[in-house]
């Protein structure tokens, strides 16, 4: 869906981009990092049609950004850096704005909001909206029109963890969902345990490739999951972990022992525990499957989850979670 085929770039007699080979295929994400002056600034104008190659071509679901700018626009969502909202329209008007720009309907722009998690804050404008919020209020607009492809500029700027667990779970549906995301980043931050192919950018060339989901696990993460106790440090089974939330940008473990802290974030914990049966409910919620007794729905789309501890601990479990945890345990 994104092909880059002996692609190069010359600014003022130099060449500035030069990658010989990128594809990024249906259902993939892959992420290009590199540093300010790597080359990512120049090589998103390319992929936006910005600016033209100097050599090679650059195909987005077939079309040439450059050449079809009309094209583009309807195959692909792009987020940039920025947010670039309308601060003075509420989130619903910035979404709204968007769907007439395209001929959508009044209803994509409330599945929107939901999975983005606004829609309690569909009336607040936009410049009133924490900065976590704003982004996902931008990647709303991106993925608004269903795109065949996505192009992510540091999805997670400005998030905070709730975000970052949001964002990252809606990049994955996007994929799963048949999307092509290429993520332009700085870092590989969260991007090892999101990505199928990382690539290194360096002066405008890939020099480094990874492909994470084909690597053995890391021996080095560790099988016990360290907690902090008044004066020492203890070290948790994960098979003694009932779930892991998040609250007020803290994340906690719920054992028999009561809710412990730990240094690690959700998405964090999610990669370490992914082998012990640990399964993501919701944007703020671990839960160990085999702590689970029971699914309960409320409505048609309103799903909790009950634990086996004495309080029988009701876990809150997504619309989408339900959907493939359903799948996963085939009910």
């Amino acid at each position: 869906m994104i092909v880059l085929s002996k692609l190069q770039k010359v600014v003022d007699q130099r060449t500035v981009v030069d990658i010989p080979q990128l594809e990024v295929k249906s259902t993939e994400i892959s992420a290009l990092i590199g540093p300010e002056g790597s080359g990512n600034t120049l090589l998103l104008q390319l992929l936006t049609g910005r600016t033209h190659p100097s050599a090679g071509s650059i195909l987005i679901a077939d079309v040439d950004p450059a050449k079809d700018k009309t094209a583009f626009s309807r195959l692909t969502g792009v987020l940039f850096a920025e947010d670039t909202l309308y601060k003075n329209r509420s989130a619903r008007s910035n979404l709204t704005f968007y769907a007439r720009l395209r001929s959508l309907p009044e209803t994509r722009v409330d599945r929107v909001l939901e999975q983005v998690g606004l829609r309690d804050q569909a009336s607040t404008r936009a410049d009133n909206l924490g900065s976590g919020l704003k982004r996902r209020l931008a990647f709303g607009i991106a993925i608004l029109h269903q795109p065949a492809v996505l192009i992510l500029v540091e999805p997670f700027a400005r998030c905070d963890e709730a975000s970052i667990t949001l964002l990252t779970q809606l990049i994955q549906t996007q994929a799963n969902n048949g999307s092509a995301v290429l993520i332009l980043t700085a870092t590989d931050s969260y991007m090892v345990s999101l990505c199928d192919a990382l690539y290194t950018l360096d002066q405008g060339r890939i020099v480094a490739e990874r492909h994470p989901k084909e690597e053995e696990p890391a021996s080095a993460l560790p099988f016990k999951i360290p907690v902090r106790r008044e004066g020492s440090i203890a070290l948790v089974n994960p098979g003694d972990i009932l779930m892991a939330q998040v609250e007020d940008g803290r994340t906690s473990l719920l054992t028999g022992d009561g809710m412990l802290p730990t240094q690690y974030t959700l998405t964090e914990l999610e990669q370490r525990l992914a082998r012990s049966g640990f399964f993501r409910a919701h944007r703020s919620y671990l839960v160990n499957l085999q702590h689970v007794t029971e699914v309960i729905p409320f409505t048609r789309s309103s799903f909790s989850l009950r634990l086996d501890d004495p309080a029988g601990t009701i876990v809150p479990l997504s619309r989408d979670a339900a959907r493939e945890l359903r799948e996963l345990l085939d009910y």
